[in-house]
């Protein structure tokens, strides 16, 4: 569904808005997600925050089940109108067993929750041992916060230049509505869990809305900055991708 048919909604600064339409961006990750999990991704799959659905019903192709969750009523009944399970929950409060998926897929969400450490637990309780959890998250490094800032009280949505690089503390005054992350964060929200880590890197965006309105320039953007993934300077970019595995205990 074009996102032109998706106009913000009046919790996009709580909960983020999803990937309404599937383009080069989408599939690079989705290619991502696929091979961080290997074979995991033909078992037991967990969206986590699943929007509307896009990832969820490409990853439920290849899938014994794959069940989506999402806070949000409407997205979560859009999202089932794709075909897979659907439910309406809470991260911080799975409604599933102990040790019951093979994967789960968090994609640019546990920075909306109210309580991302037990957001995090969550995925790893769900998980059986030997199954893996694949998270984006925002990178702090990234010189533009892409969620929109609060100032005087109102709301401004869009890609605010520099918030990140601010004093924290002032910098989640701005925009108290959504985290951000660093690799030690990261780290910090994982410890103490029976995980290891086995892939983290930083990426950049794919540009599309960029490349729709400029083609040439825009694919050479593209170029230059997912080029720039390999190199010091990919501390710059737009999300963190991480694959973890939940170890036997």
């Amino acid at each position: 569904m074009p996102k032109s048919e998706h106009p913000i909604s009046d919790k996009a600064a709580l909960r983020g808005e999803p990937s309404y339409v599937w383009r080069a961006g989408q599939e690079r990750r989705l290619v991502m997600i696929r091979e961080g999990a290997g074979q995991l991704a033909s078992g037991l799959i967990l969206v986590d925050g699943c929007g509307v659905g896009q990832y969820l019903a490409r990853l439920a192709e290849h899938a014994t089940l794959a069940i989506g969750l999402d806070i949000e009523l409407e997205r979560a009944k859009e999202a089932h109108q794709r075909g897979p399970a659907v439910i309406c929950g809470n991260g911080e409060a799975l409604p599933f067993p102990d040790e019951y998926f093979d994967l789960v897929l968090s994609h640019e969400v546990i920075e909306h929750v109210a309580d991302d450490r037990s957001a995090m637990c969550e995925m790893i309780r769900v998980l059986k041992p030997g199954g893996r959890l694949v998270l984006f998250c925002p990178n702090r490094g990234y010189p533009f916060e892409t969620h929109g800032i609060y100032w005087r009280g109102k709301y401004h949505f869009g890609n605010i230049p520099m918030i990140n690089y601010l004093p924290r503390g002032l910098r989640d005054r701005l925009a108290p509505h959504v985290k951000i992350y660093n690799s030690h964060d990261l780290k910090v929200l994982l410890s103490g869990l029976p995980v290891r880590i086995l892939q983290r890197r930083i990426i950049f965006g794919a540009y599309d809305n960029i490349i729709e309105r400029y083609p040439v320039a825009g694919q050479g953007l593209r170029r230059i900055l997912q080029a720039l993934e390999k190199t010091p300077l990919a501390f710059l970019g737009l999300s963190h991708f991480w694959v973890v595995e939940k170890l036997c205990v």
